[in-house]
């Protein structure tokens, strides 16, 4: 017995040492060679009644890390002879809940084939650190490797990621272990496809409905139309005095709707937008996919669009531009944008917003109201947008808070949260309803209707010329 031990300090600080010395040299062992240390173990423990059952473990032992040792230095070293041996194709536009495909072109010079394992380490966006995958290139050749990859979360991100490579020897008993860096550059977007689709059945209407819209369309543009007798309901802005004058009634001017409009975007990333609602999913990501298809909707009736967003200052700032320019300058401010845990500063951003853009616009503002009071300062500047802008607001139900409104209580607890439901759910009407009478146009809806009840809004006052 004092002979075994012996022999297993022996051997195990040998090992020790050898694997501090190969782990500074990227020198690991494999599975295959664990598996046959672990038979010469059962071996080894055969000594208390074979003689030389021990001695043949210690010498097969030191042969197998020999064998480790020589099969590793053989695997093929990826950065052998300097340069890049695994580059990126240009990444594709990527979305949201939608598969992509990454190309990797992986770069052998050796003359040996090189069986890789590769660990890929992503941005957070993308997926974080990825389970291990097998590749191999044949001597001095390029590999071809597709890899598809699946958006978790919108964002942008840049200087992250990279490889931990394990190149195996011919033997399989040895790996080289090399880490390779190769930084992404990733922009993810939100979710395209429904608001391509939409875009398209849009434009297919706006075909069939080619020909059957008057050329002139009166509303309340600044281009001049026509005169006419003034009316009970017409605006007292539109008077012409001098027209009046020569006819001794009074005449007020027309005007007819201009065919391209403002549309601007607005978006409150304070506090009140980062609650997670429906599954887990942050309120401001329910706001952004009804913003871009505000967005594409605007482009396909040729409007010029554009957007701001503000938390406690204003983070982004793009005027309004028309058709794809401005559809893309807004996906890109949408891509990045993201809540802060801060009181938003309305008075600032409403000042700055009157200072850089002075045109009439659809001034669209996606936020959230708790009651009167915290909601003051929004309902006062919201308001302050007329009559320059005509404003919409468009603010996110929470689908817990009705629920819990609507709910029979069984309990005191439950007539407790009925009770305190009910209260909030007043407190918002009041000051929704206080935006209204202060001439705003109020959407209130669920986070999922959202995309879809601010584009009929749009839809309704292009109709009706109100821009």
């Amino acid at each position: 017995m004092l002979l075994l031990l012996g022999v297993g300090l022996v051997l195990g600080a040998f090992i020790a040492l050898w694997y501090v010395l190969g782990s500074r040299a990227g020198i690991l062992w494999t599975e295959r060679a664990l598996s046959i240390a672990a038979l010469l173990a059962i071996v080894g423990a055969l000594g208390a009644r074979i003689p030389w059952a021990l001695d043949a473990m210690l010498v097969a032992d030191v042969l197998l890390l020999l064998l480790i040792w020589i099969d590793a230095t053989l695997a093929p070293d990826m950065r052998e002879g300097g340069g890049d041996r695994v580059r990126r194709e240009p990444l594709p536009a990527l979305s949201v809940g939608h598969t992509g495909e990454v190309v990797y072109y992986w770069d052998n010079p050796t003359t040996r084939t090189a069986r890789l394992v590769v660990r890929e380490i992503r941005p957070e966006q993308l997926g974080g650190v990825q389970p291990p995958r097998l590749v191999s290139v044949a001597p001095r050749s390029v590999a071809r490797e597709a890899v598809a990859v699946l958006p978790l979360r919108r964002g942008r991100e840049a200087g992250v990621g990279g490889f931990v490579l394990d190149s195996i020897g011919p033997l399989g008993l040895g790996k080289r272990r090399r880490r390779v860096a190769l930084p992404w550059e990733v922009v993810v977007y939100p979710p395209l496809v429904s608001v391509r689709l939409r875009a398209s059945v849009a434009q297919a209407l706006r075909r069939r409905d080619a020909g059957m819209k008057p050329i002139r369309q009166l509303g309340e543009g600044r281009l001049f139309e026509s005169l006419r007798e003034w009316g009970p309901g017409d605006d007292l802005r539109h008077i012409d005095w001098k027209a009046t004058a020569k006819r001794g009634k009074v005449i007020t001017r027309q005007y007819e709707a201009e065919r391209r409009q403002q549309v601007l975007l607005v978006l409150d990333t304070g506090r009140l937008m980062t609650a997670d609602i429906a599954a887990g999913v942050p309120r401001l990501d329910f706001a952004v996919q009804a913003a871009l298809e505000l967005a594409y909707a605007a482009a396909q009736h040729d409007d010029n669009v554009g957007i701001m967003t503000f938390a406690d200052g204003v983070q982004h700032f793009v005027a309004p531009q028309r058709g794809r320019v401005g559809v893309r300058r807004v996906l890109d401010v949408l891509a990045v944008v993201q809540p802060k845990l801060v009181e938003p500063d309305y008075p600032g951003a409403f000042r700055y917003l009157a200072a850089r853009n002075r045109k009439r616009a659809l001034t669209v503002m996606f936020t959230d109201v708790i009651d009167r009071f915290a909601s003051d300062a929004l309902v006062a500047n919201v308001a302050s947008l007329r009559p320059r802008h005509l404003p919409l607001a468009v603010t996110l139900r929470n689908p817990e808070l009705d629920t819990v409104a609507a709910l029979r209580p069984v309990d005191s607890r439950g007539a407790f949260r009925k009770a305190a439901a009910e209260e909030l759910l007043h407190a918002r009407e009041e000051a929704l309803g206080h935006m209204r009478r202060a001439g705003v146009l109020v959407i209130d809806v669920t986070p999922q209707r959202a995309a879809q009840a601010v584009v009929r809004a749009y839809l309704d006052l292009k109709r009706r010329g109100t821009l």
